[in-house]
C-alpha cells in the first residue's frame, strides 16, 4: 500500500554526543528513526565548539538514510546557543531541538536566529512549560514547533520529585504533554529511561509511554533500541486487527456503512481511520528495512 507523506515512524530517537565520531558512525546504520546529535547536556563546556562543527560535518555528510538529523542545540541564553543556531541555519539538519523552553516567546526567539522552513523541536524539561502547555503549543506552531521532546530527568530536578521508573510524580504531566501535542499535531517523544542495565524497568517504562498515546521514546543508548521500536510500534495483533477492519468496510456489502461488526465487535470509521494509520506506519517500516 502507498504511505502517505505524513506518515513515518517515530518509535525511537537516539541521543548521542555530537563530538564521538565513532558513535555518530553506528548511529547512520542504527535501528532508530531519529538520531539527535546532542550540543548541550552530553558535551562538557570545553567540547562545545568543536562538538558543533563536528555537527554541521555529520549533517554536511549525511548517509543516516530515512533517520531524521536533528540536532540539539544549547539555549539561547547560553554562550554557545546563537552560534550553533547559526552554524545549523548553512548546515540544515531536519530539525533544531530546543532545551529548557519554558513559553511559545522562547521558540520565536529562536526561529529568529534559524531559517523559516527549519523545523524546531521542543524540550518540555521545566514547570514553567507547564504552567501554560496549551499556549506554548499553540504558539509554537506559529514559529514553526512541530515536536515536542520531554525532558523528564531536567523537570524531575526542577520538580524536587522522585523520577521512579513507573513516573508516579509526573504522570499527570506527561498526560497534559500528549493531550498538548495531539490538539495541535505536534509529534512527541517520552523522556529517557537512565538505567541500561534495567531491561525489565525500561520495557515496563516504554509501555507506560505507548499507553499515553507517545509517538516515540527518547534512548541512550542503542541496546534500548529493539525494545523502544517494539513498544512504539504497530503490534502483530494491530495489524491483524487492521487489516479485518479494511478488509471489511471494503466488502461490498458494507458499502457506505458508518458502523459494521468485526469479528463480533462493532467497529467505526474512526477505527477504519486507526486502522489505515498503524497500515501505513508498518509499511513504512518495512519500506526502510528493505
Amino acid at each position: 500500500m502507498p504511505v502517505p507523506d505524513d506518515i513515518r515512524p517515530m518509535r525511537t530517537a537516539l541521543y548521542l554526543p555530537a563530538n564521538r565520531a565513532s558513535a555518530v558512525a553506528k548511529a547512520r546504520t542504527a535501528d532508530c528513526d531519529v538520531v539527535i546529535l546532542d550540543l548541550e547536556d552530553a558535551v562538557s563546556p570545553d567540547a562545545k565548539t568543536q562538538a558543533r562543527s563536528d555537527a554541521v560535518a555529520a549533517v554536511t555528510q549525511g548517509g543516516f538514510g530515512g533517520r531524521l538529523l536533528v540536532v540539539r542545540v544549547n539555549a539561547l541564553d547560553s554562550e554557545w546557543g546563537a552560534d550553533d543556531c547559526a552554524a545549523l541555519s548553512a548546515a540544515r539538519p531536519d530539525a533544531v531541538l530546543l532545551p529548557k523552553i519554558s513559553s511559545a516567546a522562547d521558540i520565536a526567539l529562536a526561529r529568529k536566529h534559524l531559517p523559516a522552513d527549519l523545523p524546531i523541536w521542543a524540550m518540555l524539561e521545566t514547570c514553567a512549560a507547564f504552567l501554560d502547555i496549551a499556549s506554548v503549543a499553540r504558539g509554537g506552531l506559529d514559529s514553526g514547533l512541530a515536536a515536542f521532546v520531554l525532558g523528564t530527568n531536567d523537570l524531575a530536578l526542577e520538580m524536587r520529585c522522585t523520577l521512579d521508573t513507573g513516573r508516579s510524580a509526573m504522570a499527570p504531566l506527561l498526560t497534559q504533554a500528549v493531550v498538548a501535542a495531539r490538539a495541535t499535531g505536534l509529534a512527541i517523544f517520552d523522556g529517557v529511561f537512565n538505567d541500561i542495565a534495567d531491561d525489565a524497568g525500561f520495557a515496563s517504562q516504554c509501555a507506560q509511554g505507548a499507553a499515553l498515546g507517545f509517538d516515540g521514546k527518547t534512548v541512550i543508548h542503542p541496546s534500548q533500541l529493539a525494545a523502544a521500536n517494539a513498544a512504539f510500534g504497530p503490534t502483530d495483533a494491530q495489524i491483524a486487527r487492521s487489516h479485518a477492519i479494511m478488509q471489511a468496510f471494503a466488502a461490498p456489502e458494507n458499502a457506505g456503512k458508518g458502523v459494521i461488526k468485526v469479528d463480533g465487535k462493532m467497529v467505526e470509521l474512526l477505527h477504519l481511520r486507526e486502522a489505515e494509520r498503524y497500515l501505513a506506519i508498518q509499511q513504512a517500516i518495512s519500506n526502510r528495512a528493505s
